[in-house]
């Protein structure tokens, strides 16, 4: 066992996916620590996702180590699994059932139930501004209530540590207010937020430290405001992300 302020450690981590002859990933190298809002950042195809999708467990590196609370995710998947939360990119809903209908089911999977799930969901719905649509199917929300809804599914269990894929792209500014407002209640209280976004503003408003992706490598890593002071001709994060990453158009 590791015991250390690092909630996640990434050691050498690469991955090829079948058929690919370049790394999504390549020999990353990461120390996240407890209690910290950390951002992945970088542009379409960078690797950010595939990140995420090893640091919960969706599938293995090619090669490489992660460690999560001092567990390696080889040995103790089970266990590591109770302790993280997912919200995935895509809207992962059951659309033809209602709000309530669907956090019933989130929270059975991570084993809560009877008064404790009810009183968690609607302290949940509460929180996000939803309790007046529990009973609504998901197919007539908006776009922001269903992002709402996304996250709650994945926080319901109050997990130690919660991985965010871009939580906010496409939502109204009123429910991007509701989410970020809430990421930082949660992260007040101890949860460590490991979060991807396009959004560099939001980023270096919301995140304590945040690495630069692209082509599969950390270009940079940092507290965003030592990164701005690092140069002079860098006002913000978005003025460092286009510098290194490149100006040219990404497409999926």
């Amino acid at each position: 066992m590791h015991e250390n302020q690092h909630i996640i450690e990434l050691k050498k981590l690469t991955k090829y996916y079948k058929g690919s002859s370049i790394p999504a990933i390549d020999n990353i190298s990461l120390n996240i620590n407890k209690g910290e809002i950390y951002g992945l950042l970088g542009p379409n195809g960078a690797g950010k996702t595939t990140t995420i999708s090893i640091l919960c467990g969706l599938f293995g590196p090619t090669s490489g180590n992660v460690f999560i609370d001092g567990m390696e995710f080889q040995n103790s998947a089970e266990k590591i699994k109770n302790i993280i939360g997912v919200v995935p990119q895509e809207i992962a809903l059951y659309p033809s059932l209602t709000a309530r209908e669907n956090l019933n089911f989130f929270g059975h999977m991570y084993g809560l139930k009877g008064k404790q799930l009810k009183n968690r969901i609607d302290e949940c719905l509460e929180l996000f501004g939803l309790e007046k649509n529990a009973n609504r199917r998901i197919k007539t929300f908006s776009g922001g209530m269903k992002r709402r809804i996304n996250i709650i599914a994945g926080i319901l269990h109050k997990p130690k540590i919660i991985y965010l894929d871009e939580p906010t792209v496409g939502v109204d500014v009123q429910s991007r207010n509701v989410i970020l407002e809430h990421l930082r209640n949660l992260n007040s209280d101890g949860t460590s937020i490991i979060y991807t976004s396009h959004y560099m503003e939001e980023a270096e408003n919301l995140c304590s430290r945040v690495a630069i992706i692209d082509m599969g490598k950390v270009i940079t890593e940092g507290k965003p405001k030592d990164l701005i002071n690092s140069k002079e001709e860098y006002t913000d994060l978005e003025s460092i992300f286009l510098n290194i990453t490149g100006r040219a158009l990404r497409d999926e």
